[in-house]
C-alpha cells in the first residue's frame, strides 16, 4: 500500500493517491500512443503460439504476471492480476501491508471488465498502420495501462472503506438491505466527478502538448485530452463505483 500505517488511511490521504494516480494513467496511455495499433497482438489467430490459443496479447501479459507473482506483486492488495488462475507463489519473504480493508476486498477483482475497456478505448487512441514486429515494446506499454488503470478502479475498496468508517449509520442500513441502488447514490457526487473530468483534460492537455522553443501553442496534443476526459466519465468513475459498492456489500460479513 501507499500508506505507511493505519493513521494515515484518511479520506484525503485516499484522494491524494487518486489525483497521483490520474498522472500515471496519463503519461502510460501518450506513452502508448506513440505506437501504432498493430492488430496482430490482439487477434486470437494472427500469431500462434505452441501449446497456447490465444492473442499474443494474452499470452504475454500471462507470462509477466507469473513472474511477478513469484516476486510478490499480487501480495499488494492495491495489485490485482488479470489472470490469477494458477499463478505461482510469491518466492519472497512476504510483507506486512497495512491490513485496513475488510477480508472480503481479497475477493472483489473486475480485471475483465477493464480488460474489454482497455481495447474498446486502444483504437481511439492509437493510428493504424503496418505490423513492424514491435509485440515486446507495445505488449509492455499496454500492461503499464492496463495495470495504472486497474489500480485506480480497485482503489475503489479503499474509497469505499474510508467512506464507511467516516459515515458507518448512512451505509450501515443500505448494506444490511443488500441495497446496490441506495449504495450507489450514497457513492455519487456529480459535482465532483465533473471536477475530475475537467481535471484529467486539462492534465492531458498540459501532459501531452508537443512543446517547441517558440511562443506560438500550436494546440496539438499527442492524445486528444477529450477523450481521456471520457475514458475517466464513461469507464474509470463508473466502474470504480461498481468496485465500491461490490466492497460496501461485503462490508458487514
Amino acid at each position: 500500500m501507499e500508506h505507511s500505517g493505519v493513521k494515515e488511511f484518511t479520506l484525503e490521504s485516499v484522494r491524494e493517491s487518486l489525483i497521483r494516480q490520474e498522472d500515471t494513467i496519463i503519461f502510460s496511455l501518450i506513452e502508448r500512443a506513440k505506437f501504432a495499433f498493430n492488430s496482430s497482438l490482439y487477434g486470437e489467430s494472427s500469431i500462434e503460439i505452441p501449446g497456447f490459443y490465444g492473442s499474443l496479447i494474452h499470452y504475454i501479459v500471462k507470462e509477466i504476471e507469473r513472474i511477478e507473482a513469484k516476486v510478490g506483486r499480487y501480495e499488494n492488495p492495491e495489485e490485482h492480476p488479470f489472470f490469477p488462475d494458477d499463478l505461482p507463489c510469491s518466492l519472497l519473504p512476504p510483507h506486512n501491508y497495512p491490513q485496513v480493508l475488510h477480508p472480503a476486498a481479497a475477493s472483489i477483482n473486475i480485471n475483465k471488465k477493464i480488460w474489454e475497456m482497455y481495447f474498446k478505448l486502444l483504437p481511439l487512441l492509437t493510428e493504424k498502420g503496418p505490423d513492424d514486429g514491435n509485440y515486446a515494446s507495445i505488449a509492455a506499454s499496454d500492461l503499464a495501462c492496463l495495470q495504472a488503470l486497474s489500480r485506480r478502479i480497485h482503489y475503489g475498496k479503499f474509497v469505499a472503506e474510508v467512506k464507511f468508517r467516516e459515515a458507518p449509520q448512512d451505509y450501515g442500513a443500505a448494506i444490511r438491505a443488500q441495497d446496490r441502488d441506495a449504495l450507489m447514490k450514497l457513492l455519487t457526487f456529480e459535482s465532483v466527478e465533473e471536477m475530475v473530468r475537467r481535471r484529467v483534460e486539462k492534465k492531458a492537455m498540459v501532459f501531452g502538448q508537443e512543446v517547441s522553443l517558440s511562443d506560438d501553442i500550436n494546440g496539438k496534443y499527442k492524445v486528444d485530452p477529450t477523450i481521456l476526459s471520457r475514458l475517466y466519465g464513461e469507464w474509470i468513475m463508473p466502474l470504480t463505483k461498481l468496485v465500491q459498492v461490490d466492497y460496501l456489500l461485503r462490508r458487514l460479513d
